[in-house]
């Protein structure tokens, strides 16, 4: 039986990294980073430069839980309300600090 759980690299501030998510969770993250012009990889890391704690697994899972909360909650896509993270605008590079 096939695990719902899919593993893909992805680029981070330079580096190579793992993140674990179930396929839904990665539709909506391309779904999301479509809609405000960003790649994958762009959205991924100002997640991972936003987060406070957990690992970067998680964090994405609540940042798309947020994401969909606030639409329904008639917060639109571009008020950027998802987890209260301020997503760059598109061009934009995101670096971690270390």
């Amino acid at each position: 039986m096939k695990s719902p759980v899919t593993k893909r690299s992805i680029v981070l501030a330079g580096h190579k990294t793992s993140v674990s998510l179930e396929d839904a969770f990665w539709q909506a993250l391309k779904e999301i980073a479509a809609g405000r012009e960003m790649t994958l990889s762009e959205l991924v890391s100002a997640i991972d430069a936003e987060r406070r704690h957990g690992n970067l697994s998680s964090a994405v899972r609540l940042f798309v839980l947020d994401y969909y909360r606030a639409q329904i909650n008639g917060g639109g896509e571009n008020e950027n309300t998802a987890g209260d993270m301020i997503v760059p605008p598109p061009g934009t590079s995101v670096r971690r600090s270390e």
